[in-house]
């Protein structure tokens, strides 16, 4: 026997006992769900459906837990602006319960494994919430509906003729809870000299397994998954979706897809079969059919994009495909994966000791902070290093500075005794070049800044939307509007400069909405923007599609107030 090489022994053959990426998606009819929060997917004229991984509870949430949240989160919101009610909206994320790992960290903690699964997986729920993170479901893979689902799903692939009974041996990476061929582990030589057995992949220990188990035909789906990752942005960033292609054209092997109960009793049992325990990423990929009302009744279906980590694509872009084509259910539409967040040049890891807890974090640099941190530093197609000694200084100099004393010139009494928006007058706007290069850069914003939320990439149109204000920061010196509130004949140019600087910042209000939606919130109470203006259509007033019954239109400022406060230095 090769070592690393998994070996079928057939037993039992046949049939086992008895969109556009990120933008709106076609009208559809979308199913009720349990909801962890309060709101639901119900039928309407359109909708969108989007996932986060499920969580392992093996241990307390990480920043890169909460940046894939914050990445669904911002693109559900970014829908809710271009006009996806919310009731249409399916946001599912939750956690995962199931496997050795588990077991052994409860017995490690020594706790009962219930106890907890039920403490971690209300720190991941808690976490959400205090940041905003606006799912709809949040589920559970102990929950009764989640095992009704995986068993469901079992007993669809055996009477498909899917399942076969085979002897698989092999390595098994306990920390990653995955199979792996001779190809995904190498030999590493420990501090000590002595050498073992590592995956490839993730660099974590690995073990000889050799054991009966329930095989998925996963190999008899090769072209069919090629075919469909050959579709232009299927997954993003596109070096992701050529990593899938090359895997698929190399090696696709049959899925082990049960292990022995007497090793894995913390799962789902395999229906008619007490000896064997459903794989724990079977169990767990199912999860996004339990969120969408459960097997077969499954809808709305497909997803429109699954957010996942990197360490993560193998089994989002081959094992879960694969299983969705045996169960004759559409595949997700598009893949969003993004890197891993680094300290020092190094993946946060426990066993390194440089996780950064989120709380934490939020604590030391306020909710919405961390929010803007997180998805103005993370970029999807690389890891993303951690930059906590110069956070203070990047929050103060663009939400505090740079946003909030833009904010705070244009409400100052001083400056705008009236506490209102003045109307534009556009042919003054004609004087002044800087005015006008600003007004350009407007009418341009918006799409900008769409394309690049459309594609993920939330830092680039947080950096777009970040350069205007710091243009209308630089109009407004250049102008001197103290000056101008000092002479009754400068009164229309004051105005100009204050109209100019309040569109700016309405345009930054909503697009920032998706990122900060707490402090964008405040900034448009701030500034008296009525609903009707704080929609992403409506950027299409003023400077994009000139509309004088908007720009020559005066309306009263709402409460001044703090937006963001200065934060002390590390």
């Amino acid at each position: 026997m090769v070592a690393g090489r998994w070996l079928l022994h057939h037993r039992v053959a046949g049939r086992l006992g008895p969109r556009a990426f990120g933008t709106r998606v076609p009208a559809r009819t979308a199913a009720s769900t349990s909801d962890g929060r309060g709101g639901a997917a119900s039928e309407g004229p359109g909708g969108f459906f989007i996932t986060t991984p499920i969580f392992y509870v093996n241990d307390r949430p990480h920043i890169g837990h909460l940046y894939s949240a914050l990445l669904a989160d911002a693109a559900c919101r970014f829908q809710q602006l271009q006009g996806v009610a919310r009731e249409h909206i399916l946001f599912c994320t939750g956690t995962d319960e199931h496997g050795l790992k588990i077991q052994r960290s409860a017995e490690a903690g020594g706790c009962e494994v219930q106890a907890f699964c039920d403490a971690v997986s209300h720190d991941f729920h808690s976490l959400f919430v205090s940041t905003d993170v606006s799912f709809t479901d949040f589920v559970r893979t102990s929950e009764e509906r989640h095992c009704a689902t995986v068993q469901k799903v079992f007993r669809a692939l055996a009477d498909g003729g899917h399942l076969y009974q085979g002897r698989y041996e092999g390595w098994y990476c306990l920390a990653d809870e995955a199979f792996l061929g001779e190809g995904q582990v190498r030999e590493e030589q420990l501090p000590g000299g002595e050498t073992a057995m590592v995956s490839a992949e993730s660099g974590r220990p690995v073990e000889w397994h050799s054991e009966d188990n329930y095989m998925f035909r996963m190999s008899a789906f090769r072209g069919e998954l090629l075919h469909w990752l050959r579709a232009e942005g299927r997954v993003r960033p596109r070096h992701f979706q050529h990593q899938l292609e090359q895997w698929v054209s190399e090696e696709l092997p049959d899925l082990s897809v049960s292990r022995p109960r007497e090793r894995v009793p913390w799962g789902v049992p395999v229906p008619g079969d007490e000896g064997h325990t459903i794989y724990v990423w079977v169990d767990a990929l199912a999860n996004y059919l339990t969120a969408a009302g459960g097997f077969p009744t499954t809808k709305p279906w497909p997803p429109d994009v699954h957010v996942l980590g990197k360490d993560i694509l193998r089994f989002h872009g081959l094992c879960w495909p694969a299983l969705l084509l045996a169960l004759g259910l559409e595949l997700p539409r598009a893949l969003l994966c993004h890197g891993h967040w680094t300290i020092g040049g190094q993946k946060m890891s426990k066993s390194l000791g440089n996780v950064v807890d989120p709380r934490q974090a939020a604590a030391q640099y306020t909710m919405a902070g961390l929010r803007y941190l997180l998805l103005r530093g993370g970029a999807p197609h690389s890891d993303s290093p951690w930059g906590g000694a110069v956070a203070s200084r990047i929050l103060n100099a663009e939400l505090a500075d740079t946003l909030g004393n833009l904010l705070n010139r244009c409400t100052a009494p001083a400056l705008n005794p009236k506490g209102c928006v003045p109307p534009l007058d556009v042919g003054l706007l004609e004087s002044s070049l800087s005015g006008q290069q600003l007004a350009r850069h407007l009418a341009t914003l918006p799409d900008t800044v769409a394309h690049h939320y459309t594609d993920f990439n939330f830092h680039h149109g947080i950096e777009a939307t970040m350069g205007a204000v710091r243009q209308a920061n630089a109009f407004v010196q250049e102008e001197q509007p103290w000056l101008l509130a000092k002479d009754p004949a400068g009164m229309p140019r004051l105005e100009l400069v204050l109209r100019l600087s309040f569109e700016v910042l309405r345009v930054a209000g909503v697009a920032l909405l998706p990122v900060v939606p707490g402090l964008s919130m405040r900034l448009l109470d701030g500034l008296g923007v009525p609903p009707a203006l704080r929609t992403w259509p409506s950027l299409s007033l003023g400077f994009t599609k000139p509309d004088q019954d908007y720009l020559g239109t005066s309306f009263t400022l709402g409460p001044r107030h703090k937006l963001f406060p200065k934060l002390k230095l590390q």
